[in-house]
């Protein structure tokens, strides 16, 4: 029996990451905001998997920095109908006798046991809105049913992970989880392929996780990953069944690609990933489409500059409403309505929607927030002494140009 429908599940989307480790691109966004391949946002991804698995019972916690975000999920997401019980909708952290934050995943479930005892829905499936990948939840759900699980962990391997925010805590045998270690257990050895790590996709009976939360209290939730509350509370009570990302289930080509955005290298990464000769991660899949919300733009168009010089786009991603009048650009991702101008060049970078870069600019390995305008004949990526002094440098070597920056100080 496929447990998946709209009245047996209720998704919840963790969305409260505070995003220190990706500033200055966090200084008014959460992570889950954040622009990725130009057009989409990260949050968009474990939404179009909710929606592609056919769930419709999508709630979104949300913490700090979380306008754009929810302007996000308003504009590009009210798509469901509220009449058949179909939602998709932004849950703040509630505010009792004192204004509380969540301390962690666990936590912001125990905050919110509230509405979680309230529902109606028999199975709770959370995932994280801050992950990079392409997953059919409904293949989980179904071998949920079909194991009568309590709770069903989802793991990936190393060589999956790529080493990227992985944490081989956990004992697998195939599909039979045996075992869940400390999270400061130390690294294993590559060549242990019974050690995998969680992929922050976990499946409950709701009643199981309820009982677990109520248990715990707000002491015993405090700053926990749901791993450690399922090691702490459930292992060796519980009917825990472990499911690895990427195997021979579900509808979605398994790309096996996972990115979780720990710092601004990894974010950076994960969208020069996308202009790789063979993209490891799939976003043209035509059954599998990236829902976002895009306002209506024109077409992206090259054209030649003040000079007559031909504008140039060389394996990139260029997203609508951007012009390339007379600059080239090489092995760079273009959000909406970027302008390149007359002589300008913008190569291995990252820049966000309403980005103009000047007249004879030179622009190399940047992430340049909405809305910058670099001045004419800037350089910027060219000489690593003067762009310390300048702006924010990551360990990898990107420069990043928040949105408020005044080339003019």
């Amino acid at each position: 029996m496929l447990l998946n429908n709209l009245n047996e599940t209720l998704v919840i989307v963790l969305a409260i990451g505070d995003g220190k480790a990706l500033a200055p691109l966090t200084a008014r966004r959460a992570p889950a905001a954040l622009t990725y391949a130009g057009n989409y946002r990260v949050i968009d991804f474990a939404l179009t998997n909710c929606m592609h698995s056919g769930l419709r019972r999508i709630t979104v916690f949300t913490q700090f920095n979380a306008l754009s975000l929810q302007n996000h999920l308003r504009d590009g997401w009210s798509i469901f109908n509220t009449d058949l019980g179909e939602f998709v909708t932004a849950v703040s952290p509630p505010i009792t006798e004192e204004l509380s934050t969540y301390s962690g995943q666990a936590n912001a479930l125990y905050q919110n046991l509230y509405f979680l005892d309230g529902s109606t829905e028999d199975t709770v499936i959370v995932v994280s809105g801050e992950q990079i990948y392409r997953m059919d939840y409904a293949a989980i759900l179904q071998r949920h049913a079909e194991h009568n699980a309590d709770v069903t962990v989802v793991t990936i391997d190393r060589d999956t992970a790529d080493g990227v925010g992985f944490s081989a805590h956990l004992a697998v045998n195939g599909e039979e989880l045996l075992g869940i270690e400390p999270q400061e257990t130390p690294q294993v050895l590559p060549g242990d392929d019974s050690r995998v790590g969680p992929m922050d996709v976990y499946v409950f009976k709701r009643q199981c996780l309820v009982d677990v939360l109520k248990a715990a209290g707000r002491e015993g939730t405090g700053g926990l990953r749901l791993i450690e509350l399922i090691r702490q509370r459930l292992f060796g009570r519980a009917n825990i069944q472990a499911y690895a990302f990427g195997g021979k289930y579900g509808r979605v080509t398994q790309d096996r690609y996972w990115r979780t955005l720990r710092n601004l290298d990894d974010y950076y990464d994960a969208n020069m990933d996308l202009l790789k000769l063979e993209p490891p991660l799939d976003i043209y899949q035509a059954d599998w489409p990236i829902r976002t919300y895009q306002m209506q733009r024109p077409p992206a168009r090259t054209v030649p500059g003040r000079s007559c010089t031909e504008g140039i786009c060389v394996n990139s991603i260029v997203s609508g409403g951007t012009v390339i009048a007379g600059g080239g650009v090489s092995h760079s991702v273009l959000g909406n309505r970027v302008y390149i101008l007359d002589g300008a060049t913008v190569e291995d970078s990252i820049l966000f929607p309403g980005a103009t870069v000047g007249e004879g600019a030179r622009v190399r390995r940047v992430i340049c927030d909405r809305n910058v305008s670099i001045p004419a004949w800037e350089e910027i990526g060219l000489d690593p002494k003067r762009d310390a002094e300048r702006f924010h440098v990551t360990p990898g070597g990107v420069i990043v140009i928040p949105s408020d920056f005044n080339f003019d100080a």
